[in-house]
């Protein structure tokens, strides 16, 4: 693998992907419920610890009353415990500055589920309830990512988004933008100034020795489609301004007929910046993830 790429984990995939991911940029894999998403993530995540001596987080963002079982797909898959985030909103900034505050490997944003998370699906009053949730939880999330970060993450995963039909409609999209744009592709002095706030100057000089690269920080987001079969993602459109045509790299995962049966395959349809494949790769799913049929 080229030496400033990130592996993805999965044996095959970096040599398709022309050494691997390009770190400081966004990943988006997309594909229906069911499909490997999450086994995609987890490879992903899992492999920060031998290639950079830490494994990468869990951000999910599922509101459908179901989490995505990161911790149950990465005991199965690679024996790795992970460690739900319990963050505190009134948080002890003496404790998360010093480094001994407990942040866990995995965080399920939204408690009030049932509900998808679309401005469409709701009324005025119901869209506003989900904004003053989501803008009560900006204080976790930020302290989970960039505590992560100080830490030595230099992999986060975002689980769990759902397909709409404006993308600026969705919650979990608005959501996703401020995390990938305002902490994860921040310099980390203004990131500290958005999670302190009002407590920053008294902090400040404990501030200016939290440091790490945001540009070598690799994001992969995982995102259901509508579709199910993979030729009916291939032909889909990329609209200007949608977060997957922003995407450095983007991988279908869906559904090929081939004779009498149906399998599973995936198709490299973005990559920029690197050579790739342009071949449908069938592949398998057992307990250790997912398997190239190559």
């Amino acid at each position: 693998m080229t030496a400033d790429r990130q592996t993805t984990g999965i044996l095959g995939l970096d040599d398709l992907l022309g050494g691997g991911l390009v770190p400081g940029t966004l990943s988006v894999i997309i594909g229906a419920t069911g499909i490997g998403k999450t086994q995609m993530g987890v490879h992903y995540a899992h492999a920060g610890i031998q290639q950079e001596g830490r494994g990468g987080v869990f951000f999910d963002m599922c509101s459908r009353g179901d989490s995505q079982n990161h911790a149950n797909y990465a005991l199965r898959m690679k024996e790795w415990q992970l460690e739900l985030a319990d963050i505190d909103p009134h948080i002890n900034f003496d404790s998360f500055l010093s480094g001994k505050m407990r942040l866990g490997d995995y965080m399920h944003i939204f408690d009030y589920s049932g509900k998808r998370v679309t401005k469409r699906d709701l009324d005025w009053d119901q869209w506003h309830d989900w904004q003053a949730q989501l803008n009560s939880k900006l204080t976790r999330a930020i302290a989970f990512l960039f505590g992560n970060c100080l830490r030595g993450t230099k992999r986060v995963v975002v689980d769990g988004v759902e397909p709409v039909g404006r993308p600026n409609d969705s919650i979990q999209i608005n959501l996703f933008e401020y995390i990938y744009h305002q902490i994860l592709r921040k310099d980390p002095e203004w990131v500290a100034r958005d999670l302190l706030r009002v407590k920053y100057r008294e902090n400040a000089d404990k501030v200016t020795n939290l440091k790490y690269d945001c540009g070598a920080l690799g994001c992969m987001m995982l995102y259901t489609s509508h579709e199910t079969m993979l030729d009916d993602m291939i032909a889909r459109p990329l609209d200007e301004g949608d977060t997957l045509s922003n995407a450095n790299t983007l991988i279908y995962m869906g559904k090929i007929r081939d004779g009498m049966k149906v399998r599973r395959a995936l198709y490299v349809a973005k990559h920029r910046g690197s050579a790739c494949s342009d071949d449908i790769i069938p592949y398998h799913m057992n307990d250790s993830g997912i398997v190239l049929d190559i």
